[in-house]
């Protein structure tokens, strides 16, 4: 049975490349990839010959019956994003349901991950967490989100532009209070990868 691997990449170290995903990745009949020019490097460095095939947030809707008719003519195909886990704040939730529909075999490659990496590196309790992805820039969406950090009893996970990251330590303050506990996290994996662990009122 034709199968749909979804390849968890580097989020920004080449070395988290797991054996097995690059495997999956030189095996694959085609590579549905975010970004087909960042992924040509990933693809290089695993010994990937595939064809790649752009699938992002713009085309995804329209690309699922191509990739249908490529499963069903028997081709097992890789979907991965610019980095780390994809569907995880990245494109590819459409198709995987659609696939999963359609009756072929999803098989997920775990692998890096920037929300577990940020997790267990961040000195927060990581036994029960909730992610948030990127929040909303403004709006009643946005008010709300605040609201569900502010009441979690869990360690909440979010996503943010180094342009934003100011304003969010700012709402986030206002909402859950200065004393919160709070860890910022930018490149990890990375060479000049960095930390901050402290309180909202210092960050």
């Amino acid at each position: 049975m034709a199968t749909l691997f979804v390849v968890s990449t580097p989020i920004g170290n080449l070395g988290d490349l797991s054996p097995r995903a690059a495997e999956t990745l030189r095996a694959a009949h085609r590579i549905l990839a975010e970004d087909t020019r960042r992924t040509r490097i990933l693809a290089d460095h695993a010994g990937a010959r595939a064809p790649l095939v752009s699938l992002h947030a713009h085309n995804e809707v329209e690309r699922v019956s191509r990739v249908l008719g490529w499963l069903e003519a028997g081709e097992n195909l890789a979907l991965v994003s610019d980095a780390g886990t994809p569907l995880v704040s990245d494109p590819g939730g459409r198709l995987v349901e659609a696939v999963a529909a359609a009756g072929h075999a999803v098989v997920p490659i775990p692998g890096p991950s920037a929300v577990l990496a940020a997790l267990v590196g961040s000195g927060l309790p990581g036994d029960r967490f909730a992610f948030f992805g990127f929040p909303e820039r403004k709006g009643r969406e946005r008010a709300l989100l605040l609201e569900r950090v502010a009441a979690s009893r869990e360690t909440v996970v979010l996503f943010e532009s180094p342009q934003r990251l100011e304003r969010l330590l700012d709402d986030l303050a206002a909402a859950c209070g200065p004393g919160r506990r709070v860890a910022v996290a930018r490149e990890l994996t990375k060479l000049h990868e960095e930390w901050f662990r402290g309180t909202l009122s210092k960050a």
